[in-house]
């Protein structure tokens, strides 16, 4: 086994992995990356219409603070308002930073940072440098950390994280290129694996991306929140957010039974075209499912849940036809559609030239990946596409288990209703206080590992190989029975039928999975840690409704109102020992921001801020 040592380690390399190694660097800390790609994850690979980034105003004439910022944050519900003023806090800061490396976020002639509305945004924080922002935030990133020079460990898959004796974090074991194990030995761990994408089936997540939180939860890290998804509809090939123009130049809907026959689902379910049609315009501004939405626009995502989960049918967008056949008459369209597309110079035609003459960089998007959406329809489904909950940290980016932190979206940061784009900037901002924590209470040697996490891990590797390879199957299993049950429409009795068949997966996971040779273990631990991640995401369901708790956010539970009292408190995860149970607790409240200068003046001499 090949052993390697640094102070730190960076696992993943997306925009907050990136960021981490490039900031602790600069700090002057000895930190390295590893990860199973390079081009892999959910930064590099996605995008949507608009993709946006959060931050403070920084345009305008409109007040702003970062205590108005951390206000707004923390009204989403369940996140924790000391996290919240740091986001706020340090949003300036983090988008600066990527704006001096090159990401090319737009300013008018004056150089202010314009800026629009997005979900949940009582002002116009949302700027965006277009449908890839995150994948140019990732380059920008790359490429600082190549100058830098620190070491990248391509193509090793970080499988768990080592302790010492003591229990703080050791490093992480992984598996390399070639199937064998390698050690990581650190003092600091900072993981960045994005979220758990790999325990769904129907995902906005790209395919390289699977998230790895079942390492960090074996570890002793608390989940939180982890009931807390957001979901919509979303292309099923290549995977992409079907929201912004893609909705508002309304597509017609269909779906494609196991005969080939076509239903228009969405005419048969709404009493008027005026009802469908704005519904269906609305999904372009309010594109996350939302339970409170679930009669107006996103009656749209439970349609389509029903037609693929239900009635076992595919649904696609077709951009070549009007919805109800022939010519679109405009003047039916609700008040808010038709001026939309009148003062866009829309109302004509089909939905593809609209298209082409509203955002033809969304055509050709699609183009660039293999669809023309002239020629062909566009299969779609209601996906996961980002977990609101994760790792319980503090507001530095702290997991319970010394050594170890936890940024990006890997990281429980975000609430119920967390304002669009408020993401990317968590992600920076994570990074920038892990790496600041770190550079001043985290230097020297790496730890010596206990040994128990290699010889667990080196046994079970030998248990499964040999023999048929059976695990890219159980994979699917799982997924699908994830989406089927436990997404954004969530059952009780399935939900503790698939709990229980993970317990049973984990409890017999040597006797029952196999992998033909080395090259597979990859695979084989990946899907561990899925199960183990669903296991208490599923547990975390289930004690929600144990403890009264309906229908929020994106998840409607079936036969549950909405409005559950449990707004002002959040639910913990405890997976040490292998079972899991609970701890809730009350959010922490919003700190008093700012302080008299004198005093923090000379609190910053002593210890530069971290404490």
């Amino acid at each position: 086994m090949k052993t390697f040592a640094h102070n730190t380690i960076v696992v993943g390399s997306g925009a907050a992995a990136l960021s981490a190694a490039e900031r602790l660097n600069a700090l002057g800390v000895d930190a390295a990356i590893v990860t199973e790609g390079m081009n892999r994850g959910t930064s590099r690979n996605t995008g949507s219409d608009k993709q946006t980034y959060y931050k403070l105003t920084l345009s305008g004439n409109v007040p702003d603070s970062p205590a108005d910022m951390a206000a707004d944050l923390f009204a989403g519900q369940c996140v924790d308002g000391d996290v919240a003023l740091c986001e706020a806090a340090l949003s300036t800061r983090a988008f600066l930073r990527l704006c001096e490396l090159g990401v090319p976020f737009p300013v008018n002639r004056y150089g202010e940072f314009v800026g629009y509305k997005t979900d949940h945004d009582p002002r116009a924080r949302a700027t965006s440098a277009g449908p890839l922002t995150s994948r140019l935030m990732t380059g920008a990133l790359e490429r600082a950390v190549k100058a830098r020079g620190v070491p990248v460990y391509d193509g090793y898959l970080a499988v768990r994280i080592v302790k010492d004796g003591h229990g703080a974090a050791a490093g992480v074991l992984a598996l390399g290129p070639d199937g064998a194990f390698a050690r990581f030995a650190a003092r600091n761990v900072v993981w960045a694996t994005g979220g758990p994408a790999g325990i769904y089936e129907n995902t906005v997540y790209p395919a390289g991306h699977f998230g790895m939180s079942g390492a960090p939860l074996m570890a002793g890290a608390l989940g939180r929140n982890l009931t807390e998804w957001q979901y919509g509809l979303a292309s099923v090939h290549p995977r992409w957010n079907v929201s912004g123009t893609y909705m508002q130049v309304l597509p017609r809907f269909f779906s494609l039974d196991e005969a080939g026959q076509e239903h228009d689902f969405l005419q048969e379910a709404f009493k008027t075209p005026a009802d469908c049609l704005l519904r269906v315009f609305l999904k372009g501004y309010e594109w996350p499912f939302d339970c409170r939405k679930a009669q107006a626009s996103s009656a749209i995502d439970l349609l389509v849940h029903r037609e693929t989960h239900e009635k076992k049918r595919r649904v696609f967008l077709d951009y070549r036809a009007n919805p109800y056949g022939g010519e679109l008459d405009f003047s039916i369209l609700p008040t808010e559609a038709r001026e939309y597309l009148e003062n866009a110079g829309a109302l004509f035609g089909k939905p593809i030239g609209r298209l082409l003459h509203m955002n033809a960089p969304a055509y050709e998007l699609y183009r660039s990946k293999g669809v023309d959406l002239a020629r062909e329809p566009l299969e779609i489904a209601l996906c996961a596409q980002h977990n609101n909950g994760g790792i319980d940290v503090d507001l530095w980016w702290r997991t319970r288990v010394e050594g170890l932190y936890v940024a990006g979206e890997a990281a429980c940061t975000h609430g119920v209703y967390r304002p669009g784009g408020s993401a990317l900037n968590a992600g920076q901002v994570g990074s920038l206080r892990a790496a600041q924590h770190i550079a001043r209470k985290g230097q020297g040697e790496s730890r010596a590992s206990d040994e128990s996490v290699e010889k667990e891990s080196f046994a079970l590797a030998e248990a499964v190989l040999g023999g048929e390879d059976n695990v890219q199957s159980l994979i699917r299993q799982f997924e699908i029975r994830m989406s089927a049950c436990a997404a954004a429409l969530r059952e009780e009795k399935g939900i503790r039928a698939l709990l229980n068949d993970a317990n049973l997966a984990l409890e017999n996971f040597a006797d029952r999975v196999r992998v033909k040779e080395a090259a597979g273990l990859k695979a084989a631990f990946r899907l561990r840690d899925m199960l183990f991640a669903q296991r208490a995401y599923l547990f975390a369901m289930l004690d929600y409704l144990e403890h009264g708790g309906g229908s929020r956010g994106s998840a409607l539970y079936i036969g549950r109102e909405a409005g559950a009292p449990l707004g002002g408190v959040t639910q913990l995860i405890d997976c040490a020992g292998g079972v899991p149970r609970s701890v809730w607790r009350e959010v922490h409240p919003l700190p008093e921001a700012g302080g008299f200068f004198e005093n923090v003046w000379r609190e910053y001499r002593e210890d530069g801020g971290v404490r």
